[in-house]
């Protein structure tokens, strides 16, 4: 595919600058290839560890299933619901973030000191309870890791996607083109110099005959 010339003027002048803006261009297109480099290794990396989580969350919410299952087996529906409702509490978690190749990477963390298992009556109820409380916890552990993970995919997809047309910009049009208005102008200048050698030569030869 021909590049299309950049308009300046024909000057050596010109030339000097086209040649800095190319060795500009270069210079940036290898720090946005190492950073897409990078980039794409920590998205694969956090797409490795979101089916890991994903895995996780599907067995920590089957364990939890059995462990009610047990638990309103054991001690009844409405025993359990009772327990259930007497426990609800708020969720919270603090939201912070971590610096990947200039991106900013969300990090998430469960707050709170109290534990589900603490919260119920520990007399009236049984290990089936303490299980599927430690269950529900691994469950909510669970889900703000995917949340975290997922979130963290979408920033790295479009950082990628950016420094992908940055790079393909850059390697296909920009650079290209500068190349070509380099060549050209380089072409340009030794024209006029051997234009002006032989009308040197020809005056040269007018002086001698005469």
């Amino acid at each position: 595919m021909s590049q299309q010339l950049i308009k300046v003027r024909p000057t050596k002048i010109e030339l000097v600058k086209l040649k800095r803006r190319l060795s500009l261009a270069q210079r940036v297109q290898k720090i946005v290839k190492d950073r897409l480099s990078i980039l794409t290794m920590e998205f694969l990396q956090v797409a490795r560890e979101t089916v890991k989580a994903r895995e996780k969350l599907v067995e920590s919410f089957s364990e939890l299933y059995r462990s009610l299952s047990v638990a309103s087996g054991y001690h009844g529906y409405m025993a359990l619901e009772k327990e259930l409702l007497a426990t609800e509490s708020e969720v919270s978690a603090i939201a912070g973030t971590r610096n990947v190749a200039g991106v900013r990477i969300p990090s998430f963390e469960l707050t709170g000191d109290e534990k589900a298992m603490k919260r119920y009556s520990m007399i009236d109820t049984s290990a089936y309870v303490d299980r599927a409380a430690q269950s529900s916890e691994r469950c909510l552990e669970a889900i703000i890791e995917i949340a975290e993970l997922q979130r963290s995919l979408e920033l790295l997809g479009k950082e990628i996607n950016k420094a992908k047309r940055i790079t393909n910009a850059l390697e296909y049009v920009i650079i290209p083109s500068l190349q070509t208005t380099i060549d050209f102008l380089n072409l340009t200048f030794e024209e006029r110099d051997r234009e002006e050698k032989t009308r040197l030569k020809r005056v040269k030869m007018l002086i001698e005959e005469k």
